[in-house]
């Protein structure tokens, strides 16, 4: 079986330190799991791992007790919890934990966001947060040369980055693992999340986002098509980014009056899943909305660098009510980048004579197939 090292190993490694949480986030099915078994076969120490959705782990837990505690343990230093956000309280267990019990180390992992709502204040300065994301193209290259990798680009546009998809051999088992993917697991961390069960509002609701990647959303407007409250649709909005399936861009403003400023735009942490949910996995050749696939493909992947790399960045995108249009800015270092995405490596691309005029010392640069691996690996200087 093929394993591929994660961008995020190392960091994590360093970052297991006495008396510290170190919190693994992610959506289910991205490799948490045999991240965490592969970071423990480095660790030469003893360790208890515990599963977070296993009922005799919740009860043990539940007795809030230094002493109960450090009974659990056996004098074992490091304790690692697996999809800890099924723990009651999880975050007031685990400031008990290293507040009291001398050098205890601590690993937990969630298939949710639950770092601020399960253990936001307890762990104030107890905590280092990580995600993982499903592979990132970085990652790819350990085993891919150049050519291979344009190849596979056409490939990865269709079925996203899900790592156990490069086990399957044929895109009839790629297309059941992503149904399965979406319905037995994404649907159901959102659905157990807050307790909700209108999941065909949900469900539309995702539909109508994957069809309008790289455009403005209008809630009003979604609230309309799926006849619930405009407070609903931001409630489940905000829910969708907590599970990492959607992930929110907001529109960037300085200078002009006419820049527009108070739309979002959404879009998928895999491009497997958007298309799954609106049940075209036709191959490029056949699509329509390639450039819609392209874009989203190349923020997801920005997006995990950026992550990965703890840039400090603040992403948006930017237009004008006269339809001058950037589709992603990053604020960082003090300068402006401004970004166009094409998958047409041919078509020429002009900096929008509004933000060259208002934003004088902006970078800008047009990222398609020929450049994106360039873009993703060398930050500074794109």
């Amino acid at each position: 079986m093929l394993i591929i090292n994660r961008l995020i190993e190392e960091s994590l490694k360093d970052a297991i330190q006495p008396n510290k949480v170190v919190i693994l986030l992610g959506p289910r099915r991205v490799g948490k799991t045999v991240l965490l078994n592969k970071l423990l076969e480095q660790v030469n120490e003893p360790y208890l791992f515990l599963n977070g959705e296993d009922l005799l782990t919740i009860q043990s837990l539940e007795r809030r007790s230094i002493i109960h505690y450090k009974g659990i343990l056996e004098g074992k230093r490091l304790l690692v919890i697996d999809e800890a956000q099924k723990i009651p309280d999880v975050g007031k267990v685990l400031k008990l934990m290293v507040d009291n019990i001398e050098g205890v180390k601590i690993i937990v992992t969630g298939s949710s966001a639950f770092d601020t709502r399960y253990t936001g204040e307890p762990l104030t300065g107890r905590k280092k947060t990580y995600h993982l994301f499903p592979f990132a193209e970085l990652e790819y290259s350990q085993f891919e040369n150049l050519l291979e990798k344009r190849e596979n680009l056409n490939h990865r546009l269709i079925y996203g980055n899900y790592p156990e998809l490069i086990h399957l051999e044929n895109n009839k088992s790629r297309v059941a693992y992503l149904r399965e993917i979406v319905n037995a697991y994404l649907l159901k961390d959102i659905l157990t999340f807050e307790n909700i069960r209108n999941s065909d509002k949900i469900l539309k609701l995702l539909q109508l986002i994957a069809f309008q990647i790289g455009g403005e959303i209008s809630y009003h407007e979604l609230a309309t098509q799926l006849g619930i409250s405009r407070n609903t649709v931001e409630s489940y909005l905000d829910l969708l980014s907590k599970v990492f399936i959607i992930h929110r861009l907001g529109g960037f403003s300085r200078n002009l009056r006419k820049e527009i400023t108070k739309n979002n735009k959404w879009y998928f942490y895999d491009n497997g899943i958007r298309n799954t949910l609106i049940a075209n996995l036709n191959p490029i050749n056949l699509r329509n909305d390639i450039g819609q696939l392209w874009e989203n493909y190349v923020i997801s992947e920005r997006v995990k660098m950026q992550h990965y790399q703890a840039m400090l960045v603040y992403n948006y995108f930017w237009r004008t009510y006269d339809q001058q249009e950037v589709d992603w800015v990053e604020d960082r270092g003090g300068k402006l980048y401004a970004y166009e995405f094409k998958w047409n490596e041919k078509k020429s691309v002009k900096v929008p004579t509004a933000w060259g005029k208002t934003y004088t010392n902006s970078a800008f640069k047009v990222i398609n197939p020929s450049n994106y691996i360039e873009w993703l690996s060398q930050p500074e200087e794109y």
